[in-house]
């Protein structure tokens, strides 16, 4: 028998813009062009200003632009958001309302520095291109080929074969031992190496290539890797039955080979970062902040949409239904691309004054601070923070800088002083590089030459924090 029940609960819900304005926030400025093209290839309602992008051309060589977004509670958009919401009423004026040419217009600032003409680009030889090349001036059948093909694209950027031999001949329907042959050769490809399974295997086609090869050197990689990577000299010694100066040459020698024979073939564009935010110092000593979305597009509401959802004549319920969905994803968009370029704006703001000793001194004069201290400086919830600063960065007179960076634990020294753990970082890296290299500092000696200066870190803080730095143990930091 049905029964009629209540229940009272409480839920946490996000508006399509809130979620809209939470994805943008987290784009880099370049994920963000590309966001904004694909929008508008696919929302027939949105297009590119031309005439706004001509003017703000011209307009920059005089003054520098300001993001210029119609007040949303200007008495033409109070009439329009009534029009979405009545919709289907005949009284409502929608000639006065969608004809309305300054509605929902983002102007992003001009780059003043930007070169009219662009440079061509230098043609640049990827990695599969250079091996491709190779392979097809190789005598092979055309099975052969085809098998070359499939390894040489599953060779990943720093030149190691990403896929196993048994699943790439599984999925090319022939044999191991096949595969293997092939796989032989292009290990011989230049770069020597290219196309290995793992790095014992990289250094040991390399050195077995080498006519100025040592006997010890090719035998240290072939049967004692694991000691050798592990840094157990002594171990080898016995085993081989030399002393410690008989491989000290034949260590250097395998130092001088290549473990990532796939770099050098990645394009430059695909390592480059792009600053989001550019920090300056003025004459008066005042920090400017300067957005670098010059290269995003202005944006506009297409005018030949409206004319055909005010003709109720010529158009159904349903393209004019469409038109309205499209219409409020249009100024989503927009007002979301305005909204996430005022609050980077709020917590750089925020940022510069929490750590003016930074940009003013440098990498030693930074403070500790986390996400909070921005969030309740400026009013917004951490998430927002996390999501402003994750992936972004900013240029300062000091050097390109993520977000990220600026946020650090607390650490107190024996003078009652905060002081940020990037510092202890900084104090950990530069004790290690001071030392003996035949007779490294392990964790806990590191801990009393910090307590020396005056910071109580525990053994397992410093491990903790040279991880971090990627710094090996004292073990494979050592020399001989």
């Amino acid at each position: 028998m049905p029964n009629l029940v209540q229940r009272l609960s409480l839920q946490m819900k996000q508006s399509p813009q809130q979620v809209l304005l939470s994805s943008l926030l987290q784009l880099p400025i370049l994920s963000l062009e590309q966001k904004i093209k694909v929008e508008l290839e696919t929302n027939p309602l949105l297009e590119m200003d031309e005439e706004m992008e001509m003017e703000a051309d011209q307009e920059a060589d005089q003054e520098t632009e300001t993001v210029e977004v119609v007040d949303a509670e200007s008495d033409d958009e109070k009439k329009e958001d009534d029009a979405i919401d009545d919709f289907e009423k005949e009284e409502i004026d929608w000639d006065s309302i969608l004809n309305d040419e300054e509605t929902y217009e983002y102007r992003a600032p001009r780059d003043d520095s930007a070169e009219v003409f662009e440079r061509p680009e230098v043609a640049h030889t990827t990695l599969p291109e250079h091996l491709l090349s190779q392979l097809h001036m190789t005598e092979m059948t055309e099975n052969e080929l085809v098998i070359g093909e499939y390894i040489i694209w599953n060779i990943g950027e720093d030149g190691y074969l990403g896929y196993p031999v048994d699943l790439i001949a599984e999925n090319l329907e022939v044999e191991v031992d096949e595969v293997e042959k092939v796989l032989k050769q292009i290990q011989l490809f230049d770069p020597i190496g290219i196309g290995s399974r793992n790095l014992q295997e990289c250094l040991l086609i390399q050195i077995l290539e080498r006519e100025d090869r040592t006997e010890i050197a090719t035998e240290i990689l072939r049967d004692h890797f694991d000691d050798f990577t592990n840094k157990r000299y002594e171990r080898i010694t016995k085993k081989m039955g030399i002393d410690l100066d008989d491989i000290r040459d034949s260590i250097d020698e395998i130092m001088k080979l290549n473990p990532k024979p796939g770099e050098g073939y990645v394009l430059f564009h695909q390592n480059v970062i792009v600053p989001d935010i550019a920090v300056e110092k003025d004459s008066d000593g005042e920090y400017h902040i300067s957005m670098n979305d010059w290269n995003v597009p202005h944006l506009r509401i297409n005018s030949s949409y409206k004319r055909l959802l005010l003709d109720k004549k010529k158009s159904s319920k349903e393209t004019r239904d469409y038109i309205r969905q499209s219409l409020e994803s249009a100024r989503w968009l927009i007002n979301s691309i305005h909204q996430r370029r005022a609050t980077i704006q709020r917590v750089m703001e925020a940022i510069i004054e929490k750590q003016h000793d930074f940009f003013e001194g440098g990498k030693e004069y930074i403070k500790p601070m986390i996400l909070k201290d921005i969030a309740d400086e400026i009013g917004m919830d951490i998430s927002t923070i996390s999501r402003v600063t994750n992936g972004k960065y900013v240029q300062t007179e000091h050097g390109v800088f993520e977000l990220k960076y600026f946020f650090s634990e607390r650490i107190r020294s024996d003078v009652g002083e905060d002081v940020s753990n990037k510092i202890i970082k900084n104090l950990i890296k530069e004790i290690i590089d001071a030392e003996d290299p035949n007779k490294p500092l392990n964790d806990q000696r590191i801990a009393e030459l910090l307590k020396n200066k005056g910071f109580q870190v525990a053994r397992r803080t410093v491990a903790k924090y040279r991880e971090q730095t990627m710094i090996p143990v004292s073990r494979l930091r050592r020399k001989i």
